[in-house]
């Protein structure tokens, strides 16, 4: 018996070391600002604070990768948030979003952070300083009324 555990510990070990090889890619998209959040609505400082501590790593081309983005396999997991995360809202290209589509997501962004889905409490295990302060997400949500009501009223680009 102690002899098949001191096996399966070694298949393990040297299977783990064999995962390191596989590596994700850590590079992040270029960014031009004229596509970026900013150039689409006013972000105001205090936002542009919460939203770079509690959203840019997943929700931006920004995304500063953590130490443990190095280790398989959570680097996987890490990688796969990140691409999920920036499929659905992704700041760094925000300002290419249809009219329509920057409405919803802003809308979308204020019922995450006030029901507290987002960030994502995985997220929030290890990056305790991602989490919501008390008023966060009512100034986000005040922010995103406000930002989805100047889109409505800006001229349309010619």
């Amino acid at each position: 018996m102690k002899k098949a555990l001191k096996i399966g510990a070694l298949a393990l070990a040297a299977a783990f070391v064999v995962l390191q090889f596989f590596q994700i890619d850590r590079t992040n998209p270029p960014v031009n600002a004229v596509e970026m959040l900013e150039a689409a609505v006013e972000v105001p400082p205090d936002i542009k604070i919460i939203l770079g501590r509690s959203c840019n790593d997943c929700h931006s081309n920004t995304t500063i990768y953590p130490w443990y983005a190095s280790v398989q396999p959570s680097a996987w997991y890490v990688k796969d948030h990140i691409d999920d995360g920036r499929r659905h809202l992704n700041f760094s290209v925000f300002n290419t979003y249809p009219l329509a589509k920057k409405q919803k997501k802003l809308s979308e962004m204020c019922e995450q952070v006030r029901s507290a889905e987002m960030p994502l409490p995985s997220y929030l295990w290890i990056h305790g300083d991602a989490k919501m302060q008390p008023g966060e997400a009512e100034a986000v949500c005040d922010w995103t009324n406000a930002a989805i009501a100047a889109l409505a009223n800006a001229p349309a680009a010619e």
